[in-house]
């Protein structure tokens, strides 16, 4: 009989809504039912989605920044394809794999102040590594971080998540504590008690792109220097090139001791997620063969995923990503910003690079209050679901609210967009702002269409 994957997507065409509503998360297809977002993709292309129809969609989204090169980027398939061609031996475990070796020392290399790696599978991963290897060097129990922060869904890493709608159902956790983004009073204070093993941040907020006031994280730094703990930057999502440089905490001066890495390390292709660190707290943690497997992962250094990364840090360098970024980014943020005086629900634009976030907020004129009101009355972040759903389904462009009672968009799209795609964002977007600000018509219209969706959802 055998397998043969084209006959099986062939014969189960249309069924995955189905199948994930029956046997897996119950509330996955509902919910993407509801919004309008049960779209069947079956082809992906650089920063587009392809439909079963044919239509193609503008990834403004990118599987939430794993796909920073774009999806099937010709040369990571390549790579991949070249990988499984040689018939590697992969994950013997009693050994030292060349590739991983080799990834370690290029990332290094483009992180200033990091000497060793160790490679797991995903972000959250990384985040649990550096949480463990914080505690075992210092110590020390507590690990502090900033509210609204977002580190990751595993035990470890959702103690240090900032967002209660995650942690709740979860508790007891870690010991740590929630200091506010950007109060180096409450930072200072928390530290004072001399329980603290890190502080851990991220250099931009990935939820609600919230950037942290000048001067803030230097300081931060040497407060955490002063009372003997360590700095974690999760640059899970600004890292490699999104906001315009390699490491988001390049830009601010900084050098942690630990940095955690994924997404667009994985090339959209393969999980990888890598924890950054300086040589002692490596040797404090592996400080003997007794304690050589003490944090280990059977998947962590798998050949296809070192090879995945080893392409990614490629391209993005062949193809001078980083700069596009910043090029790109300041193209994309210009262009919303001056939105901004001629839509009065459009309060803010900010980020770095290409990693933006819209933010919206309460109409002034009174025939635009009703619409806000009553959107505001059902639920806080559903103007910008409106916004979201209104750029989908009129100009195919996918883009996510930025969190959970937020009324904020962030767009995150592949390194590689060029001037088309922003200008093809931008119109379509400034179309979206255009109509909401006519009247109560297209808010009241969203509303019912809501209501609507969810009953039948």
């Amino acid at each position: 009989m055998g397998f043969d994957l084209a006959d099986l997507l062939a014969a189960r065409r249309g069924e995955g809504y189905g199948l994930h509503a029956e046997y897996g998360n119950p509330q996955l297809a509902r919910m993407l039912r509801t919004i309008g977002f049960d779209t069947v993709y079956e082809q992906a292309e650089g920063a587009f989605l392809i439909g079963a129809d044919g239509q193609r969609y503008l990834d403004f989204l990118s599987g939430f920044g794993v796909f920073g090169l774009g999806r099937n980027h010709p040369v990571i398939r390549q790579a991949l394809h070249q990988y499984l061609d040689a018939q590697y031996a992969d994950l013997v475990q009693f050994d030292c794999a060349l590739l991983a070796g080799v990834l370690a020392e290029q990332l290094v290399s483009k992180a200033p102040g990091m000497e060793r790696a160790y490679f797991g599978n995903s972000g959250t991963e990384a985040v649990e590594t550096a949480l463990k290897f914080a505690r075992c060097a210092t110590g020390k129990p507590r690990v502090l971080y900033a509210d609204h922060a977002f580190h990751g869904l595993t035990a470890g890493s959702l103690s240090a998540n900032g967002a209660k709608e995650f942690r709740d159902g979860f508790g007891p956790l870690l010991p740590g504590g929630a200091v506010e983004f950007g109060d180096l009073a409450a930072l200072e204070a928390e530290l004072r008690k001399g329980d603290v093993a890190a502080f851990i941040v991220e250099p931009i907020q990935g939820k609600g792109v919230f950037l942290p006031p000048p001067g803030y994280l230097a300081q931060a730094q040497a407060l955490v220097r002063k009372h003997k703990a360590l700095l974690i930057c999760d640059e899970v999502q600004t890292g490699l090139g999104r906001t315009g440089t390699f490491f988001a905490y390049e830009s601010e001066g900084l050098e942690p001791d630990l940095v955690t890495v994924a997404k667009t390390l994985s090339g959209g292709f393969v999980p990888v997620g890598a924890t950054l660190g300086k040589d002692w707290i490596f040797q404090k943690v592996y400080s003997s063969m007794d304690r050589v497997l003490v944090h280990d992962s059977t998947f962590g250094s798998t050949a296809m995923a070192m090879t995945a990364a080893l392409a990614t840090l490629s391209v993005l360098e062949d193809e001078e990503l980083t700069a596009n970024a910043a090029r790109a980014g300041g193209q994309l943020t210009a262009g919303l910003q001056d939105m901004v005086g001629r839509y009065e629900m459009l309060a803010d634009v900010r980020g770095r690079g290409l990693m933006i976030g819209i933010e919206f907020g309460k109409a002034s004129s009174l025939r635009l209050k009703a619409g806000w009101s009553m959107l505001q009355a059902a639920r806080k972040g559903l103007f910008s679901q409106m916004i979201v759903m209104s750029l989908y389904r009129r100009h195919r462009i996918l883009t996510q609210v930025s969190g959970d009672f937020l009324e904020v968009v962030k767009l995150l799209p592949p390194l590689t967009i060029g001037e088309r795609e922003v200008e093809q964002f931008l119109a379509a977007f400034e179309d979206v702002m255009r109509d909401a600000h006519k009247g109560t018509g297209m808010m009241w219209d969203f509303g019912k269409t809501l209501m609507k969706q969810a009953r039948s959802a």
